[in-house]
């Protein structure tokens, strides 16, 4: 039998607890989330819209502050027969979601409700991250995002570049230029980012960070980092840092990359298309700045880019109306006029091509401080999934996220050789790996 992070629960629970009745008041149901902050405050703002356009349902919107902490208390709270109704579960957590057994799929949950959902309309890099082998949607897109690049247009203007750096060659030689003309921190670089140096970065190189299709093809994968590209491409980020060119900013050294480009203290970072709004909301007034696709090592051709952010699981143990609640809520996200909502004032993109079209369509992207976001949409559509950036499906990826960020900082800051710390790392990946495979002996990947 298969072993999940559902023993001593499941036995007692079913999809619909409890036979239809007609609800005599509101309907309360549970949605747990993983961001906090700015975002945390826009999503209350939607559940409050929410349950005022509606008199049936009473949604309660609670924060566990961050992803992880959220999927575990997602675990822990099923186990206890406690689960929220829907729980935002970020993309490291999909495969661990996918095996559990505890969930109903979001086209189950619709169908039974009575909506009926254009499930093409989502974008297919989008989609596929949170489908199975054969295409079935079993969670709602909902906040998702992809890396991009951020430039100080005036500081590329001071060291003669015209346009946006397209390659990292180009990253590298206005770096040099900016050290040279007084700027203190060129490029912002926090080794925790590793999903946009490292995973993006091998997608768009069509570069396999696991064997397998990134797990796709089973739970049999094995890590494959130090085979490829990246090997070069840490190599190349260990000598800029020394050089004084990539500064070390995080949360530990008291400002973010974010922060600090907003600030003006460094002129280019790399993170979420989703921070688009922090920086527009944060920037010092004098901030000329610009957002582009990631760049790209020279003679390679540029494959699409893996969304992230998370998606809504509607978690199986709840009552027929509370589903019911929780399937009104998600029709009301993929409206037009709340999914353009939550686009403009978080930085998030929309997640369905008439979504997109639409805001195009009203100028949403022509002008600041909006433009520019819509990149994210050709980085994420620029060609069709291929086998290695259809998405990561690698069971317990947050921990192997966590080996890599150890693994950058040891090349960084302790001098570490770059090709045996990878290999290190693949071991380090392979071995939890292993570990998620015992628990799930003979289990197929849906």
């Amino acid at each position: 039998m298969t072993r999940n992070w559902l023993l001593g629960a499941a036995s007692s629970l079913t999809v619909l607890a409890l036979a239809s009745v007609p609800a005599t008041a509101q309907t309360k149901f549970d949605f747990w989330y993983g961001l906090s902050g700015d975002l945390s405050d826009r999503i209350q703002e939607m559940c409050k819209d929410f349950n005022a356009s509606q008199a049936d349902y009473e949604i309660v919107c609670t924060s566990q502050n961050d992803y992880d902490t959220n999927l575990q208390n997602t675990i822990a709270a099923f186990r206890a027969n406690k689960q929220p109704t829907i729980s935002q579960i970020f993309d490291a957590g999909t495969l661990d979601l996918m095996l559990s057994q505890a969930y109903l799929p979001i086209k189950d949950l619709m169908s039974q409700n009575g909506y009926d959902i254009d499930w093409s309309n989502y974008f297919s890099g989008i989609a596929s991250y949170y489908s199975t082998s054969k295409g079935e949607l079993l969670s709602m897109p909902f906040n998702s995002s992809t890396a991009m690049i951020y430039y100080n247009t005036d500081a590329l203007a001071k060291v003669g570049f015209e346009g946006l750096p397209t390659t990292w060659t180009q990253v590298e030689d206005v770096a040099r230029k900016m050290k040279a003309a007084g700027y203190e921190c060129p490029v912002a670089f926090d080794a925790a980012g590793v999903w946009q140096w490292f995973e993006q970065f091998s997608a768009i190189h069509n570069q396999p960070i696991a064997t397998l299709g990134n797990g796709f093809g089973g739970l049999d994968a094995e890590m494959a980092a130090s085979k490829g590209l990246f090997v070069d491409q840490l190599t190349w980020i260990k000598k800029m840092y020394d050089e004084g060119l990539f500064i070390n900013k995080s949360k530990e050294t008291g400002e973010t990359e974010l922060d600090s480009f907003a600030n003006g203290h460094c002129q280019v970072f790399s993170g979420s298309v989703a921070g688009h709004g922090s920086v527009t909301a944060k920037a010092i007034p004098e901030l000329h700045w610009e957002v582009a696709m990631l760049p790209m090592m020279e003679g390679h051709e540029r494959t699409n880019s893996l969304v992230g952010g998370a998606s809504l699981w509607t978690l199986k143990g709840k009552t027929e109306e509370e589903y019911k609640g929780a399937a009104a809520f998600f029709n009301f996200l993929a409206t037009p006029k709340q999914a353009e909502w939550w686009s403009t004032v978080t930085g998030y993109i929309p997640v369905t091509n008439t979504g997109f079209e639409a805001m195009k369509a009203n100028g949403f992207y022509d002008a600041a401080p909006y433009k520019g976001r819509e990149k994210a949409i050709e980085s994420l559509t620029f060609t069709p999934p291929t086998e290695n950036t259809r998405g990561i499906r690698l069971g317990n990826y947050a921990s192997i996220r966590a080996e890599m960020v150890k693994t950058i900082q040891d090349v960084l800051f302790n001098n570490k050789p770059v090709k045996e710390s990878l290999e290190a790392f693949d071991a380090k990946g392979n071995e939890i790996l292993r570990r998620f495979q015992a628990t799930y002996k003979d289990a197929q990947l849906p």
